[in-house]
């Protein structure tokens, strides 16, 4: 994905590179320091090598978080097979109709099939949306909301606010007011605001 709000550029294209065997030794490192290792990016689940590198990482002793947009599903089907994570960030980037125009990607369908893959797991996770208030309406994040009480999510529904005057992959004039709060029937679903 190519997020426009994306505050990782440096690391969506590449810079900063790390070998598996580079991780693992800065890891071990920490060992007995750390709690837990987030696997991020860009998108970790890309990589074939995110099992062999959790497996390792759980094999320390720590614990194993994923961030993902959701758009591998067949590659989160094995980690949970595996019993690889303990927690996963699922990112709900938008509706079908705005997803493209927001990510420059069409990973509906693999982000629904990741959140099922979670759902039927019994794998601590939770969905959240970075927000820009240039892209995203009060509306659209209200339907959103309802979309994934319809899939029966009953957890917490994180809407982290876009941090200002941060380096994104595309340039955005208009700065991001902040979203406070957003009404929604706390029976159907909590909404948490971020930052």
């Amino acid at each position: 994905m190519r997020c426009s709000y994306c505050y990782n550029p440096d690391i969506v294209f590449g810079k900063g590179k790390m070998s598996i065997a580079e991780a693992l030794t800065f890891i071990r490192s920490r060992q007995g320091l750390l709690d837990a290792v987030v696997l991020s990016g860009g998108e970790c689940t890309m990589y074939k090598e995110i099992i062999p590198l959790a497996n390792a990482i759980q094999e320390m002793g720590i614990s194993v978080k994923v961030d993902t947009n959701g758009s591998h599903p067949q590659r989160m089907q094995e980690l949970i097979s595996l019993r690889l994570i303990n927690y996963v960030s699922l990112d709900f980037k938008a509706m079908p109709d705005k997803l493209e125009s927001i990510t420059k990607s069409i990973f509906h369908r693999e982000f629904e099939q990741t959140f099922n893959l979670l759902q039927a797991s019994n794998i601590p996770f939770e969905v959240r949306t970075t927000i820009h208030s240039a892209l995203f309406s009060r509306q659209e994040l209200i339907a959103m909301a309802d979309y994934l009480a319809s899939l029966g999510y009953s957890g917490k529904y994180y809407l982290q606010n876009f941090m200002n005057d941060t380096e994104t992959i595309d340039l955005i004039t208009k700065r991001h007011q902040r979203l406070e709060m957003l009404p929604y029937p706390k029976d159907r679903m909590e909404i948490v605001i971020r930052n």
